[in-house]
């Protein structure tokens, strides 16, 4: 078994531990393939290819969506700071920084808080 997603030896983990370490890489491996179809269907040349890329993309995208809310049905604490930037206009990074400090307390939340 791979433990290149472990900072600590896996034996010592719980259970629960190590499957957010494994949703947590697989969130991270959808982004990437999701970079790479991004990257490929912008140099493709024949549309048929491009369509199926494309339908390819889709998937990677539905994946990377449920891997993430696996992971912040599991995070309260991250549910609420995305609650605050997810879907939203405006400036992300003010959404952001008021977000985190609602969420943790940090601050009035106030954007630069």
């Amino acid at each position: 078994m791979g433990t290149e997603q472990y900072h600590e030896p896996p034996s010592e983990l719980p259970a629960e531990t190590r499957t957010f370490a494994r949703m947590c890489a697989s969130l991270s491996e959808e982004a990437e393939a999701i970079g790479w179809y991004v990257q490929r269907m912008a140099v493709e040349p024949d549309a048929e290819s491009r369509a199926i890329m494309h339908d390819s993309l889709g998937e990677e995208f539905k994946h990377f969506s449920m891997e993430l809310e696996f992971l912040l049905r599991r995070t309260p604490l991250w549910r609420q700071i995305a609650r605050g930037i997810l879907f939203t206009d405006g400036d992300i990074v003010q959404h952001g920084e008021a977000s985190e400090a609602d969420a943790t307390g940090d601050g009035d939340g106030a954007p630069g808080g």
